[in-house]
């Protein structure tokens, strides 16, 4: 037997309708705010990353499937998207637009990681970017359409942590500090930070490792030391979203795996999987595009982990996702195949889910699997009914039926159901 791969899954019926219903709903959040799809390759030139995230960061360092394509080429899976959509924007001239361009993705994200739950090596992101704005609205909006998108899921628990950054001019003054104070103690720092000591000393911020989060928890927070400007931009951040009722932590050793942010950064976190389990991460990163080769343009953006949302999405997200009406439609000979593949054409035309029996059932059997499949309502051709013109509609639920005028079946199969649903 030939098996998926390691780190990779199947998502199977019925809970893809959950991917399906957040994705739907992502598009009509975003897409309500300005934001259009923007759909980026799978592989990317590994140089993308390594001058994007970061030579020093976990993500290049440790997690990046990486190969040799057939010409040589040093090729990467992508780990993330923004700096895809960084690309884009150079590549394709997007500057030419009208700005501030909004641009939101989807879709199935590599990293070689360690698997627990919520993470896999496959995993999917569902991200915005606001590109050409600098100002602290900017981040104000991506933060409400955030938001807004997951309190149309029904999530009323989880929490939005912000820090700032900086500016990379403030990171030198910021790094001598921070080594500083850790110097007396750096023999205790795990393996990992050891060699994040001289090639990326912020990341030890970002560490799991139990003693290294005690040995970096009182040391000065980097938004001590940043610019009079970079301060006054974040607390505008902080002050816009008050403004607007949306709930935020400022957590000072918050930092992000990745190089290219200053300034705002975020987290979003579920109590349900716990504070390090991160299920949404953004903030601002300025000068990413020109580090690219492009202009200098300002821009702000997130991306959420899609695999870890659906875990804890709420529960009545879920029951009205995966509870959804289904109608069964029987026929009985060969008589009713082609009118009731034409009741369950016009039923799905009102949006209701049909399905078809095809296998030449009985009615007995017709009637089991129906059951099986959870139909709450099942429609009957036999060669009377044809005859006749006509079709029984089967309430599943209480056993009750009524001979109905083909025309009008689905107008009362709609009638069924939303009764049902009241109830």
């Amino acid at each position: 037997m030939i098996r998926k791969v390691k780190g990779t899954r199947d998502i199977l019926p019925p809970e893809s309708r959950l991917w399906v219903e957040v994705e739907a709903v992502a598009n009509r959040i975003f897409g309500g705010f300005g934001y259009e799809e923007i759909r980026l390759p799978l592989l990317e030139p590994t140089e993308l990353f390594v001058r994007s995230v970061g030579e020093g960061t976990d993500i290049v360092s440790k997690e990046m499937y990486t190969f040799a394509d057939r010409k040589g080429r040093s090729l990467t899976l992508r780990p993330e998207g923004t700096a895809g959509v960084a690309r884009a924007y150079i590549e394709n001239g997007l500057g030419q637009r009208p700005m501030p361009l909004r641009l939101s993705y989807l879709g199935p994200m590599f990293r070689y990681e360690k698997m627990q739950r919520g993470r896999f090596r496959q995993f999917a992101q569902i991200g915005i970017e606001l590109i050409g704005a600098a100002t602290p609205q900017a981040d104000v909006e991506v933060l409400l359409a955030l938001h807004s998108f997951l309190a149309e899921l029904g999530f009323d628990d989880l929490i939005i942590v912000l820090n700032n950054l900086g500016d990379p001019e403030d990171r030198p003054r910021f790094i001598e500090g921070f080594k500083a104070e850790l110097e007396p103690n750096r023999a205790e720092l795990c393996a990992d930070c050891q060699r994040r000591w001289d090639a990326n000393p912020l990341r030890i911020l970002d560490c799991k490792v139990a003693r290294c989060r005690e040995l970096v928890a009182d040391t000065k927070p980097v938004a001590e030391v940043v610019s009079k400007e970079a301060r006054s931009h974040v607390e505008a951040v902080e002050s816009g979203l008050a403004s607007l009722e949306i709930p935020v932590r400022r957590s000072p050793r918050l930092v992000r795996g990745i190089d290219y942010y200053l300034r705002t950064v975020f987290e979003v976190v579920s109590p349900q999987l716990g504070e390090d389990t991160v299920i949404c991460g953004g903030g601002r990163y300025d000068r990413l595009i020109s580090d690219l080769g492009g202009s200098q343009v300002p821009a702000t953006g997130f991306a959420i982990g899609e695999d870890r949302l659906i875990e804890v999405l709420p529960e009545q997200f879920r029951r009205r996702v995966l509870d959804r009406p289904t109608v069964a439609v029987l026929p009985i000979g060969e008589e009713g195949n082609a009118a009731a593949l034409a009741i369950a054409r016009r039923l799905v035309q009102r949006g209701i889910s049909a399905q078809t029996e095809v296998t030449g059932r009985s009615l007995k059997a017709g009637f089991k699997w129906a059951g099986k499949i959870g139909a709450q309502a099942a429609v009957i051709l036999g060669e009377n009914e044809i005859a006749e013109g006509t079709a029984i509609v089967r309430d599943l639920e209480k056993g009750e039926q009524e001979t109905v005028v083909l025309e009008k079946v689905p107008g009362f199969v709609a009638g069924l159901i939303a009764s049902e649903s009241e109830t």
